[in-house]
């Protein structure tokens, strides 16, 4: 008997616990995430010479999405503006490296977003 209600007791603190677990929520927006890249529109594009403010830009993003529910809400974000701004994907795919950041994610339509940390 005594065991029955201990079970109940831990099982009732281990709720509680879970539904007042803060739950991590991205704090950036599409709208920060197409600022930062608005500057290499041009290359995403169209390739080429990447634009002066391009780099600085990218790596404003990686800096302010640090989290994993950021890193995934930029990923979705990236995902919608690539189809919105017609980016060629190679270049997407390219830009990163090319300003000496690793984002841990491929700028593609096939990229599943939850996946990335």
């Amino acid at each position: 008997m005594a065991s029955s209600v201990l079970f109940k007791v831990a099982c009732l603190v281990l709720i509680c616990m879970l539904v007042a677990a803060p739950q991590a929520a991205a704090t950036i927006t599409c709208g920060q995430v197409v600022q930062y890249l608005l500057p290499c529109l041009s290359y995403l594009r169209n390739g080429g010479r990447i634009p002066p403010r391009c780099c600085p830009g990218v790596r404003g993003l990686n800096s302010a999405a640090r989290t994993t529910p950021d890193r995934q809400a930029a990923c979705n974000c990236l995902k919608t503006a690539a189809r919105s701004y017609r980016i060629n994907y190679g270049n997407g795919a390219a830009l990163p490296g090319k300003c000496g950041v690793s984002i841990g994610f491929k700028i593609a339509l096939n990229t599943d977003c939850s996946k990335v940390h």
